[in-house]
């Protein structure tokens, strides 16, 4: 036998007095570190034999069946709103209300602001390209963008510039 097989079948040698079988008597008496072993767990037994338990306090279910009578009545006492939203459920469902109104107020302020300017009269809004109504009708259009536009102001002082 090897000192692994042999050391898995140690505790329950030490537990048996003196009934050792003989392959193992033959590998205890090769192997000192395996007898060691077994010498320390029968000690170690014998002292867990000796050893007697300590008895409880005589107060001990009294305090017991107070601290069980309390934890009872924390449990009977009902939680308020923050308690409800620790259960996964209903904190599930508060997160989607909250996304679901967040988004709902983003999109109103997307479609309020993307409203078009009242209809123009159709014969301003056919107005071809590069005359001086489609100019003014680009500007009516976008003047918000260009009122915030500085590049504007810089192109001042590059008209006065010669062309040959």
């Amino acid at each position: 036998m090897n000192c692994k097989t042999i050391r898995e079948q140690l505790p329950d040698v030490a537990l048996a007095a003196n009934a050792v079988p003989p392959e193992m008597e033959a590998h205890l008496t090769g192997c000192q570190e395996c007898a060691h072993v077994l010498e320390s767990l029968r000690a170690t037994m014998s002292l867990l034999d000796e050893w007697k338990a300590p008895e409880p306090s005589p107060f001990w279910d009294v305090r017991m069946q107070a601290r069980l009578r309390e934890e009872q009545q924390k449990a009977a006492v009902p939680r308020g709103w923050l308690y409800w939203l620790r259960r996964p459920a209903l904190s599930l469902a508060a997160a989607l209300c909250l996304v679901l109104g967040v988004g709902s107020y983003q999109a109103f302020r997307f479609l309020s602001t993307s409203e078009t300017a009242p209809a123009l009269p159709t014969q301003m809004a056919s107005a071809p390209t590069g005359t001086a109504v489609a100019d003014l009708l680009y500007l009516e259009s976008n003047h918000e963008l260009l009122q915030n536009f500085d590049a504007l102001d810089d192109l001042d002082g590059d008209d006065n510039t010669e062309v040959n």
